[in-house]
């Protein structure tokens, strides 16, 4: 997909194999909660229901995974949080396996899946 000059398969240039494998097991997983439009952006691929839910940046071993939330989530996974209004809450994930998309993660997902509907 292409918007802007910007596409999915750029922000992949270059890096390990295993952040593409990480970024398709997240649309894959998303797109189990309904409809998942990916909007590449020059730094980063918004993952988009209504409106954004989630961030994917790539890096050469890792992708750093910003998730939107209406609450501060608990977790030692999240390295970084942000909180963008009173209700709305930005937090980074750094994945560097494929394996790390698993239950916790896409039940922020999902949450963050039904904030953007």
């Amino acid at each position: 997909m292409k918007t802007n000059g910007f596409t999915v398969q750029a922000h992949f240039a270059g890096k390990d194999g295993a952040v593409c494998e990480i970024y398709e097991r997240l649309l894959k997983n998303s797109r189990k909660f309904g409809s998942v439009v990916e909007d590449p952006k020059k730094t980063s691929i918004h993952l988009n229901n209504r409106t954004a839910f989630a961030g994917v940046a790539t890096r050469k071993g890792a992708i750093i995974l910003t998730i939107k939330s209406d609450r501060k989530l608990s977790s030692p996974r999240i390295h970084k949080f942000e909180q963008t209004s009173a209700n709305r809450f930005h937090h980074e994930v750094r994945l560097t396996s494929p394996a790390e998309v698993d239950a916790e993660l896409t039940s922020w997902l999902k949450a963050a899946f039904e904030l953007s509907a």
